[in-house]
């Protein structure tokens, strides 16, 4: 899910160093010529598809969302420019629960009454329970001391004595969100603040204002988050009366991936993919449209050269990314383990037009940040770290830390690896030193935001994705060498394209 989440990155000087120094391990690719296909995948020709994603955003109220008209119009965009190059396009439905979030308020009545900022001083975790509630405040068997080692509201003795009414102030540590929450729901609370540990941990952030969920189902009542520092001046505080208010529900949703197929050996499927829909706020011209179109565009591309791959080549635009990489993590549920064998590996392309941009590479081998995608990931970050030294291009290493559609892949392990050039986070000096535009800056400025435009698109650095793009999908397209698969799978088998899907098709 690409909601409130950190992206941890590799020291610019590492990562460039390995761009240029790495020998990546042997591809056999039949002599493959990439570079009459990255002539033909464009910038200009991408930007096309984007304008049209832009007006059928403007069209349909400015988004682009799952299970609204401007997704279905966009898939229709997608479907027929696929059809008119000679593929099949197949729809996947698949249906889930939204967490459809209005607004949250949080406030301390007494003493010293204090209004906290949504966003900087409290969130609502995601599937809270709606409720608006003011009551005392008291806390659960917290530890703001020594270690802050915690196991606030783990276990429902706890709450021995707990006034029932209360707003519970609990501590995050060792167990879910979601068990913190069900047990001060059944101890009587009335809502449920979850301040960070306070702890030092290298992997995390323990200590600032933190984002989470509770999930499925919606909680029973509201529950927010809050940093460290809020909670323990909170605890500090004799007396405390608080204003707890959350507007949410979770709605079902409908939705759908658009699956088409090249030719070639369906044993070794390279699953080449993009999140079509946006977010509710914006026409995600850039989150995104930008891999959407530039995957397009190749596999439009590919067929205008008459390219017959080895491998077979399944183009796969996901639907409900936004909402928790649903729609990708559908598809890989419904593999069975042969299936998932037949799979060679995965490229995932989610946001590369980024206005203040970074040219990130995902870290298949665990050099940069220790934990190595599936078997044959390192292959797949050699191909596009060997691609970028060819053009003199440095890049960066990106972790796989679940941010997109690569997740249910790498969890069922098929090797991965795919481009991003940066969301929300600020660009480094160093960074700004090696790939230009503002330090301090948001890579995006506009991400998940209505200013989400066309505007918002960097077309240098969109040419040099698509670039990398087309080169890794015809390159993985022609191997004939190998690349480990995994036994994993229960599935029921049906994202085979010949399933009666087409009946969807209108």
């Amino acid at each position: 899910m690409k909601q409130r989440r950190n992206i941890r990155r590799a020291a610019i000087a590492a990562s460039i160093g390995l761009a240029a120094g790495f020998a990546p391990p042997a591809l056999a690719d039949n002599g493959t010529n990439t570079a009459p296909l990255r002539a033909a995948v464009s910038a200009t020709n991408i930007m096309k598809h984007l304008a049209s994603l832009q007006a059928i955003a403007d069209a349909n109220g400015g988004t682009r969302a799952a299970s609204t008209p401007g997704y279905e119009a966009s898939a229709r965009y997608i479907e027929g420019q696929l059809r008119a190059a000679g593929y099949t396009p197949v729809r996947q439905p698949f249906t889930y629960d939204r967490y459809d979030f209005a607004s949250a308020s949080l406030d301390r009545v007494s003493p010293d009454p204090e209004s906290y900022a949504y966003g900087d001083g409290f969130l609502d975790m995601t599937y809270s329970g709606a409720g608006d509630v003011t009551a005392p405040l008291a806390a659960v068997d917290i530890n703001p001391a020594g270690d802050h080692a915690s196991t606030s509201g783990c276990e429902a003795d706890d709450f021995a004595g707990f006034t029932p009414g209360n707003i519970a102030l609990l501590q995050r540590g060792t167990c879910t969100f979601r068990s913190k929450a069900d047990n001060a729901a059944a101890a009587g609370a009335s809502g449920v603040i979850i301040f960070n540990q306070g702890n030092v941990d290298p992997a995390d952030d323990r200590v600032g204002l933190f984002g989470g969920t509770l999930d499925l189902p919606q909680a029973a009542i509201p529950v927010v988050s809050t940093s460290y520092a809020t909670g323990a001046e909170l605890a500090g505080l004799s007396d405390v009366v608080m204003h707890l208010a959350v507007d949410a529900d979770v709605i079902p949703i409908s939705s759908f991936n658009i699956l088409a197929d090249t030719a070639g050996r369906a044993d070794r499927t390279v699953v080449v993919g993009a999140h079509l829909d946006s977010v509710a706020e914006g026409p995600g011209i850039n989150d995104n449209g930008s891999g959407t179109a530039a995957i397009l565009e190749t596999a439009l591309q590919m067929k205008a050269l008459d390219v017959k791959p080895t491998n077979r080549v399944r183009f796969a635009f996901w639907g409900g990314e936004e909402d928790g990489l649903i729609g990708s993590e559908y598809y890989a549920s419904q593999l069975t383990a042969r299936q998932l064998k037949e799979h060679a590996v995965n490229l995932n392309f989610d946001m590369v037009g980024s206005p203040n941009y970074v040219r990130y590479v995902y870290d298949g081998d665990g050099s940069s940040f220790g934990e190595k995608g599936p078997n044959g990931s390192s292959v797949v970050e050699a191909v596009f770290l060997d691609y970028f030294k060819s053009q003199n291009l440095p890049v960066a290493a990106t972790e796989f830390d679940g941010r997109s559609d690569y997740f249910g892949f790498i969890d069922n392990g098929i090797p991965a690896g795919g481009l991003f050039t940066g969301a929300e986070g600020l660009k480094t000096a160093e960074e700004a030193a090696v790939f230009g535009g503002t330090a301090g800056d948001p890579y995006d400025e506009c991400y998940h935001a209505a200013c989400d435009t066309i505007d918002n698109v960097n077309t240098t650095v969109l040419e040099q994705m698509a670039d990398a793009i087309a080169h890794s999908t015809l390159t993985f397209a022609m191997t004939t060498s190998a690349v480990n698969g995994t036994a994993k799978g229960n599935g029921t088998g049906n994202v085979d394209l010949e399933y009666k899907a087409n009946k969807l098709l209108k």
